[in-house]
């Protein structure tokens, strides 16, 4: 009987992703874009794949910043759709996942105050948001000031973080403490609608999103530890103790300065290189942290085989084509600066593969 109602909740749903999941991008089509002449060249490919609607603008007026503010609309579109489509009492988690578009864009807002940015500097840098968002972008730029911002969002759910956070940032006048609430309650809030979940789509959203939010949250230790020198207290309190495989325990071993390589072996004991990345990390640390993306894309590509009634199918769909934008933003600013393959292929996540 359950089987039956599962069917019967996501028979449209899974129609839809499996129709936008074949109007990804090729094997065969990132081999033709990873050699595209230039930029102009790559722009003009990919308005003859499923972006070719967002690229209809005057080609003077597409930038490469454009241009990846272009086909991200691709991605906003398909939250929509898919939010939509999906059942109403899991629809929580998709737009929490979703939420993370919003609170990348109120930092690069709060950013842009603490620089004294134009709105005409910010616009094309922040996630086109024209769904689902509480953010007002423009005004809270305005207002030219970190704390007004701040007031101006009373009543969404970000206020609450961001003013425990004002003091720190007030003394510090660093937006670092600012930052780390949002991710942090991002994070939490993620965890906790993943939790709220039962039988396959916990099992499934576990299997990707708890795995999104491992890989996340030991990049943040190691980085806190390598990149910024942080005390193994602080490490602590700016990342979170539960996860899918990575354990706090794990956090605590790399905050306290203890072996990386051992915790990301005993996690991820089929990941590449680890050893050898992390002989000097300031070096290797990139480089695991696109292997461990590719991990998480093919957790994702694993889920389409088997029964397919249940929510990791879109899940694993919405972060394959993030991976995707990402790969392409990677390809657009480098065919823009003129590098070659062989420094950018390695930073791709999906396209890597394939050639």
């Amino acid at each position: 009987m359950a089987n039956v109602t599962a069917v019967q909740e996501y028979a449209v749903l899974h129609a839809i992703v499996r129709a936008r999941y074949s109007t990804m991008l090729t094997a065969a089509t990132w081999e033709t874009l990873c050699h595209a002449r230039d930029c102009n060249a790559l722009l003009s490919m990919l308005a003859e794949t499923v972006y070719a609607p967002y690229l209809q603008i005057d080609r003077e007026e597409l930038t490469p910043r454009r241009a990846v503010y272009q086909i991200k609309k691709h991605l906003a579109d398909t939250y929509n759709t898919i939010i939509q489509s999906t059942p109403e009492s899991r629809q929580h988690l998709v737009l929490q996942l979703w939420r993370l578009y919003e609170i990348d864009n109120l930092k690069a807002i709060l950013r842009g105050i603490a620089t004294g940015a134009t709105w005409e500097q910010v616009r094309y840098v922040l996630f086109p948001l024209s769904y689902f968002t509480v953010l007002r972008p423009e005004e809270l730029l305005r207002t030219g000031n970190v704390n007004a911002a701040v007031e101006l969002l009373r009543g969404t759910p970000y206020y609450e973080s961001l003013s425990y956070a004002l003091e720190r940032y007030t003394t510090e006048r660093s937006l670092f403490p600012l930052e780390v609430a949002l991710d942090l309650d991002y994070l939490r809030a993620l965890w906790d609608d993943v939790n709220r979940l039962s039988g396959e789509d916990y099992q499934q959203a576990m299997r990707i999103i708890g795995t999104q939010i491992d890989v996340t949250n030991l990049l943040w230790a190691m980085r806190y530890r390598v990149y910024h020198h942080l005390s193994e207290e602080e490490i602590i309190n700016y990342t979170v103790p539960f996860g899918y495989k990575v354990r706090d325990e794990d956090i605590r071993t790399i905050a306290a300065g203890g072996d990386m390589t051992q915790v990301i072996t005993r996690c991820y004991p089929d990941l590449p290189d680890v050893r050898s990345l992390l002989r000097e990390p300031q070096r290797g640390l990139p480089e695991l942290e696109i292997q461990l993306q590719r991990y998480v894309a093919k957790q994702c590509q694993t889920t389409f085989v088997g029964y397919p009634f249940h929510l990791g199918i879109p899940l694993a769909y919405l972060l394959l084509s993030e991976f995707e934008i990402q790969d392409l933003t990677v390809l657009i600013e480098a065919k823009a600066a003129g590098m070659p393959a062989e420094v950018f292929k390695p930073h791709l996540v999906l396209g890597w593969a394939h050639n």
